[in-house]
């Protein structure tokens, strides 16, 4: 049992694709860095050059080199990179970075979470108190469930290991260049190994290897290529 999957170094390696690669190194499993997400935010926000950005608000920072919809909602503390592009409708609550050419498409909802660079959350997304690798992409209808419906605590299941965060909401931690698709619903906990796909319409709980496809009949199987 190698538990080591799940540590931050091992979902995420390419560090340079995200602006808060320094503040994610600081913890073991990446799940651990989102309490202290706003706050961070809020730090870094403080030292971006106005040249590169914008000030949209107390704590909402835009590069002038990404677009957004005049119909999105931005909430402090927000981060929006270069080339990302924030689409009709989005609503972003707050305690968000959205990384360099990342897609927040129409009637997405972000809230407390990292997009690391290229990922793509298109259509009726839900991203909450979760973090998306590099190049990571929701189907459309795609989402993180953050919250368990009896309200208890949150644990990370990889294998036979149950890891208490004693987090009330955590959503989903994506490795780099993961795929979910259309209508699929990541439970709470979820974390998805780097490359893995999802099929549409899956209910994914636990720890899904990298390298994998995970069927809606719950068999995973290896990638070929």
């Amino acid at each position: 049992m190698n538990i080591s999957a799940l540590r931050t170094d091992a979902l995420f390696r390419t560090a340079e694709s995200t602006r808060a690669a320094h503040y994610l190194a600081n913890y073991r499993y990446p799940w651990e860095a989102l309490p202290d997400l706003k706050k961070y935010l809020l730090g870094i926000g403080a030292t971006l050059p106005d040249g590169e950005f914008e000030t949209r608000g107390e704590g909402i920072l835009v590069s002038r080199r990404a677009t957004v919809a005049p119909s999105a909602l931005l909430t402090a503390p927000c981060i929006i990179e270069e080339g990302a592009s924030i689409r009709h409708g989005a609503y972003l609550r707050g305690g968000t970075l959205v990384g360099r050419g990342a897609v927040v498409g129409n009637s997405c909802e972000l809230k407390n979470c990292i997009l690391f660079d290229g990922v793509q959350v298109p259509h009726f997304n839900y991203v909450g108190d979760s973090l998306l690798g590099y190049r990571a992409h929701l189907g459309a209808g795609a989402i993180t469930s953050n919250v368990k419906g009896d309200r208890s605590a949150v644990a990370v299941r990889f294998e036979g290991t149950v890891l208490e965060t004693g987090m009330g909401k955590l959503g989903a931690i994506l490795g780099d260049l993961s795929e979910v698709g259309c209508n699929a619903v990541l439970n709470p906990g979820t974390v998805v190994g780097v490359g893995t796909r999802i099929y549409p319409l899956t209910c994914v709980r636990g720890y899904v290897p990298e390298g994998c496809i995970l069927k809606n009949t719950g068999e995973i199987v290896a990638r070929k290529g």
